[in-house]
């Protein structure tokens, strides 16, 4: 059988605060809305451009928790998960369907409106700050 991958990773900003809730289980969901940008130069009129992309991040249990609790519009948060798309009828009986990153990890890179760097993840050591930093240079982990 071939093999496949489902990974998502972004560095983005929150655009509001996490909508967090509690589950019948008793287990929380996190709700994130976080925002990618991209720039370049239009070559032939030579100004600079830029597309913000929004993404739709689900949390779950006690990273949605530390979400929920340390999170806030604006801060910078490095995500990463897997892609997965859900179908349901809405009210008006038409199907719908929405691709979010279910998150299995979360860190914090910056608060918003401090300066201080920390991190949220679930039950993992510390981040590797350095991962963070290739990802920011270089696109791509080595």
């Amino acid at each position: 059988m071939t093999a496949t991958l489902n990974k998502a990773m972004l560095i983005g900003h929150l655009g509001q605060n996490p909508e967090v809730r509690t589950m019948n289980n008793g287990d929380y969901v996190a709700h994130l809305s976080v925002a990618t940008s991209e720039n370049w130069k239009n070559k032939s009129a030579g100004a600079r451009r830029d597309a913000t992309e929004w993404h739709r991040v689900v949390l779950y249990k006690r990273l949605a928790e530390i979400a929920g609790q340390h999170l806030k519009k604006g801060a910078l948060v490095y995500v990463e998960g897997h892609l997965q798309t859900r179908k349901w009828t809405g009210k008006d009986g038409f199907e719908r369907h929405s691709t979010e990153i279910v998150g299995s990890e979360l860190r914090m890179l910056h608060r918003a409106g401090e300066q201080s760097v920390g991190f949220a993840s679930h039950e993992d050591p510390p981040p590797d700050r350095d991962l963070v930093r290739r990802v920011v240079a270089n696109g791509v982990p080595s």
